[in-house]
């Protein structure tokens, strides 16, 4: 295996699908209840929010240390690497991407750090075709170039199902959240440049999802070609993740479908249970696999 892929737990791929793609994973961590766990390792979202829900102050998260990231490269040489490629959460929302490129400087091997500017499974998906491509042997550099056409057309739209983890969280005030839970209000939200903004509200769950195939189709007529490709993301919501499937389906939509898929801890920190969403990529290079 001459290219070695390694991520961080931010892209939130199981265990089981790292092994299968034979990719590293590199956890970011939690701070909670006065202990520090190792992302989708030690803690996942459901004990997160558990514990806020009975009482617990929010928990704060911090990336990698460049020695993470310097032992999960010498590991991948070890194993007989000559190059490394790391796929890391945008560096709009973490300093992982910093640490793994402050590593990269005394690596054994050239180490190519990407930054996706997405996280969860937007960085997932460009970690499995990276590890695609890998396997059927393309050089480093067609590589690279693939996930930056993937990056150009990757897009985010979710919504929440409390606004309490924002306001918790510092991204809306006290008074908006009581204003928002009072009316049913959902906003809708996305990344733009690599950083979380807002993309609009509604008022009640149904809504915001007339609103999110709405998006969708916009945003498939702004990229009509490629093979559109959905992955359903949700805390502790995989009902409503599977009902905007299948409203998607029902505005007469043809997609692939890459399942649905619980957010990890990290980033449920942020937006709390009840989210539910989805990644979308009109991918210009089906044929290279992921």
């Amino acid at each position: 295996m001459p290219l070695a892929v390694i991520t961080d737990s931010t892209c939130d791929l199981t265990e089981a699908r790292l092994n299968e793609l034979k990719v590293r994973r590199v956890p970011l961590y939690v701070h909670f209840k006065g202990e520090v766990h190792k992302d989708w390792v030690e803690i996942t979202p459901d004990a997160l929010i558990r514990g806020i829900q009975e009482g617990a102050e929010l928990p704060t998260t911090s990336q990698p240390t460049p020695e993470d990231f310097a032992s999960a490269y010498r590991d991948a040489v070890a194993d007989g690497a000559d190059r490394i490629l790391v796929v890391t959460i945008s560096a709009e929302l973490s300093g992982t991407y910093q640490s793994a490129t402050l590593a990269a400087k005394d690596a054994p091997v050239p180490v190519d750090v990407f930054d996706s500017r997405n996280a969860s499974l937007g960085a997932a998906y460009m970690v499995a075709r990276a590890a695609a491509m890998r396997d059927a042997g393309a050089d480093p550099a067609d590589v690279l170039a693939a996930l930056e056409r993937l990056r150009d057309r990757a897009y985010l739209i979710f919504t929440v199902g409390t606004l309490e983890f924002l306001q918790k969280g510092g991204r809306i005030g006290r008074a908006s959240a009581m204003l928002g839970g009072l009316l049913n209000i959902k906003p809708l939200l996305t990344l733009e440049n690599g950083a979380v903004a807002p993309a609009g509200k509604a008022r009640g769950a149904k809504k915001a999802i007339r609103e999110i195939v709405a998006r969708v189709k916009t945003y498939r007529e702004k990229h009509p070609d490629g093979e559109l490709v959905l992955y359903f993301l949700h805390i502790q919501a995989e009902e409503a993740a599977a009902r905007l499937g299948d409203a998607i389906r029902a505005e007469g939509i043809e997609f692939r479908d890459g399942g649905s898929h619980p957010l990890g801890a990290v980033i449920g920190v942020h937006v709390g249970p009840g989210v539910h969403g989805l990644y979308a990529f009109a991918d210009p290079d089906p044929d290279l696999g992921g």
